[in-house]
């Protein structure tokens, strides 16, 4: 029955519409035939007469541009030959010859009583003098039909002239004349090829150019009649006296004549700068054709028109077959797409492990140094340093992989803050080290030209891509191999308050077809072959990079050939973030810095030079060692020696040794490399080494590393702590964790600061509540407890009938770490964040802020 109901419904459906279309098609088609019908009675006559006129009118523009052109080149000759300076002889011999040069077969001279003095050619006369004389007094161009004394056609370009005539009078005008057939070619009348024909003719009927076609001669003898004695008894008569009055008033005219049993279509113009018509003829069976022609276009169309309402009343009948189909198609196509989009978060987690084990590689590897080095504090400081840097961007991936629902749906968001690229590329360096030692890889950093170190920009963001640039450089390079990393910067076309930094990552490593290079970006995507089937990797890298890139509104470009290795090219434009200027000028010290890399030495020359430093180079430890015995016996030692660890041949240790061996312990020796220091400082102490430069050589870190061999012990990573001291303070911290309780406890009791236990919101809220006016410096709170979440708490101890309700600081404290969750801390009346695991730096930054 449900079926029965639910079939009736489309049926008539069905039925209604075939019924309707059909008395539709029936109404369009008997309307379109009466229409047709009518319209064919005048069809015929309006296209001859549009199709005559438009030709009538392109023959006479045609006449006018050709008649225009001879009397300018007329006037040429009457405005370049004067009577000054000529006699008549000589006069006449410059006119001859300006005409000849312009083609002119005649020249000749006109009086006031029409008598024409030949200058050159036969002696011409027009054929009817009267009107092209008068014309000539009037001043005005005329062109007119004369016979030369051969009895040969001519044609006449009239222009009011004044000069000298033989009898010492002066003429009326200057007459240029060429054959008759100048004009006939010109204008084609005589191409029998031509669908239409031309006769022109005068005002009296009688014949300019008579066109070889003579059907229509009878006719023309028949208006120069009507014209002598006007008659209006026939219908021909009638049309030869609308023609005759045409021709009079100067006037067009068309009409259709029966000729010889044929209808013939005529349309008359009026010619510039002469009395001459001119007439065109079309025969019938021209426009027949045309007629016929719509007529199949009709037809066409109607045939058309008939198969589109058969068309649409099949798509009716197919649309109701198909619409069960196409939903349970759409149905298949939504299951797959669920089953591919778990698919692709399953394995994304799955594989996860390329970027998870890079840093992990480098807390676990700084881990076992320390532990090896427990007695060397400052070993063991360093191997803490490097781990924190790799936890925070450990802490980065797992904040990527909590955000990849917005990465993929493309509303992947930034946090910006201010960075230092000195800091982001050293970090990332130390993250590399141990990929680049395990695999025996030649590591180079180059930084040229970076003048703005401190931008605004996504630090983690940033972190990332470079990171899944170099992890990448480092898996499918070869043992042995070569990775590069540089940077420089240039003017940014966004404006002064930006800086454009490049970034190069180049290896040459097992390279990517061309194939590949076109989906690199495709997530999950990984090249095949037998050469990385034991390489791990998510594919999702380059994917994700590329996001982010297009987020930063920068771009990324990648050039790979297969065994010959991979260069990418990153380049954003960064906000230049406002720093204190520390002048960064150094005694003018002589230097030498030795690399075998000869554009580390030019750039870090370069840089030396920018703070003031003289700075010479070398590219191997022999050399080095032949240029500080010549200063030293010439009495202008070097004032500092900064050498390359990895050094072809002897290497930097080896050369320090010999340094030290010829010159003694006076100068200082510093070791550059990107490898961990750790791993060669006892040996390079003994060798003489003074102290160790991490590359990449920023000019910050040139300066910075350098000053304290100016003679005082100052160095800019000594800072004071003068008010890191917050004993007395007491702060209360909302935390519903016993473990990240006392954590907080052990971090901030080395500050002095005196800490309350609230083990959710609603306990936090009444602690604060019954506390006494100044009995809280701040409240540190987390954001997911139970009872009354962090916003909660915040919104109702701001709202609180206390002395300190409205100016106590409030910090959230919490691992809902993005953009969004920051915002909405601020919204409830928060005055800053800090993301878990605590950065100790930004707390007691951020106490410092709030309580100092």
């Amino acid at each position: 029955m449900g079926r029965s109901k639910q079939k009736n419904p489309t049926t008539r459906f069905l039925l209604y519409s075939f019924i309707g279309l059909l008395l539709f098609s029936v109404v369009v088609f008997s309307l379109l035939g009466i229409y047709m019908n009518r319209k064919s009675k005048n069809t015929i006559y309006e296209v001859g007469e549009i199709y005559m006129s438009g030709m009538n009118e392109q023959m006479s523009r045609h006449f006018e541009n050709i008649i225009k052109l001879r009397f300018d080149q007329v006037d040429g000759i009457i405005s370049v030959v004067s009577t000054e300076n000529h006699n008549k002889e000589s006069l006449y011999e410059e006119l001859v010859y300006r005409a000849q040069v312009r083609g002119f077969g005649y020249l000749a001279l006109c009086s006031d009583e029409g008598e024409f003095e030949t200058l050159c050619g036969e002696p011409i006369q027009p054929i009817n003098p009267p009107p092209f004389v008068e014309a000539l007094k009037q001043g005005a161009q005329r062109v007119a039909v004369g016979v030369d004394a051969d009895g040969n056609d001519v044609v006449l370009f009239g222009v009011r002239a004044a000069y000298p005539m033989q009898n010492g009078e002066k003429c009326l005008g200057l007459i240029a004349a060429v054959p008759l057939d100048y004009i006939t070619d010109l204008l084609s009348l005589e191409d029998e090829g031509q669908l239409t024909y031309y006769y022109i003719i005068r005002p009296d009927g009688t014949f300019v150019i008579r066109n070889p076609n003579n059907e229509l001669w009878a006719y023309f003898e028949q208006l120069q009649t009507q014209h002598d004695s006007p008659a209006d008894d026939s219908s021909l008569e009638n049309s030869l006296a609308e023609f005759d009055a045409a021709l009079r008033s100067d006037k067009k005219y068309t009409t259709i004549l029966k000729i010889n049993g044929e209808d013939r279509q005529i349309y008359g113009t009026p010619l510039p700068c002469s009395e001459w018509y001119l007439v065109g003829v079309m025969p019938y069976g021209i426009l027949d054709q045309t007629i016929n022609s719509l007529s199949a276009q009709r037809m066409y169309i109607t045939l058309l028109a008939c198969a589109s309402v058969l068309i649409l009343l099949t798509l009716i009948f197919l649309r109701y077959f198909s619409m069960t189909r196409l939903q349970l198609q759409e149905l298949e196509k939504t299951r797959k797409l669920a089953i591919e989009a778990n698919k692709a978060k399953s394995e994304f987690l799955a594989n996860m492990s390329h970027d998870i084990r890079t840093p992990m590689n480098a807390i676990v590897g700084m881990t076992a140094i320390a532990t090896a080095h427990i007695e060397d504090r400052e070993q063991v400081r360093n191997c803490l340093r490097k781990i924190t840097l790799s936890s925070k961007h450990l802490l980065g991936l797992i904040n990527d992989v909590l955000d990849m629902s917005k990465i993929e749906s493309g509303k992947l968001s930034l946090t910006i803050e201010q960075i230092s690229l000195k800091e982001v590329v050293e970090g990332i360096v130390n993250i590399m080290q141990p990929q680049v030692k395990a695999k025996k890889q030649n590591f180079e950093i180059h930084v040229d030209n970076i003048l703005t170190e401190n931008v605004w920009c996504d630090g983690v963001r940033l972190n990332q891509v470079l990171l899944n640039l170099l992890s990448n450089a480092t898996k499918y390079t070869p043992e042995g191999g070569s990775i590069r990393l540089s940077l420089f910067e240039e003017k940014s076309p966004r404006g002064d308050n930006y800086v454009r930094i490049h970034i190069r990552v180049k290896d040459n490593g097992i390279g990517m077809t061309p194939e590949f290079l076109k989906r690199i970006y495709d997530s999950y995507s990984r090249a095949d072959g037998t050469r990385i089937h034991k390489t791990e990797g998510a594919g999702l890298g380059m994917s994700i990079t590329k996001y982010i890139v297009d987020a930063m509104e920068g771009t990324i470009d990648v050039q790979s050939e297969p065994n010959k290795g991979t260069e990418f090219h990153f380049t954003a434009d960064f906000e230049k973030a406002a720093t204190t200027e520390v002048d960064m000028v150094l005694p003018p010290w002589n230097m030498l810095v030795v690399d075998d890399d000869e554009l580390l030495c030019q750039t870090a020359a370069n840089a030396l030079k920018s703070i003031g430093i003289k700075a010479e180079w070398t590219l191997s430890g022999e050399n080095a060692i032949e240029l500080v015995v010549q200063h030293h016996q010439k009495r202008d030692d070097y004032q500092i020696i900064l050498l390359d660890w990895k050094l072809p041949g002897m290497n930097g240790i080896q050369a320090a040794k010999e340094i030290r061996r010829n010159l003694g312990d006076d100068i200082p020796i510093l070791l550059i490399s990107a490898y961990d220091w750790s791993e060669f400082e006892t040996e390079a102490r003994e060798a003489g080494i003074s102290g160790f430069i991490s590359k990449p050589l920023f000019k910050s870190t040139l300066f910075y590393s350098l000053r304290q061999y100016m003679g005082s012990e100052e160095s800019h990573d000594r800072i004071s702590d003068q008010n890191l001291d917050m004993t007395g303070r007491r702060i209360l911290l909302a935390e519903d964790n016993e473990l990240n309780w006392e954590v907080a406890k052990e971090l901030l009791a080395a500050l002095g600061i005196e800490l309350d236990w609230a083990e959710d919101g609603q306990i936090c809220l009444e602690m604060f509540r019954k506390s006494s006016e100044g009995y809280y410096d701040a409240i540190l709170m987390d954001i997911r407890m139970p009872h009354m979440t962090g916003y909660e708490a915040a919104k109702a101890i701001r709202g609180l009938d206390h002395p300190d309700a409205l100016s106590i600081p409030i910090l959230a404290m919490s691992a809902d770490a993005f953009s969004d969750d920051i915002r909405q801390c601020l919204e409830c009346g928060m005055n800053a964040h800090i993301a878990k695991p605590i950065d100790v730096k930004e707390l007691t930054r951020l106490l410092k802020r709030y309580l100092l």
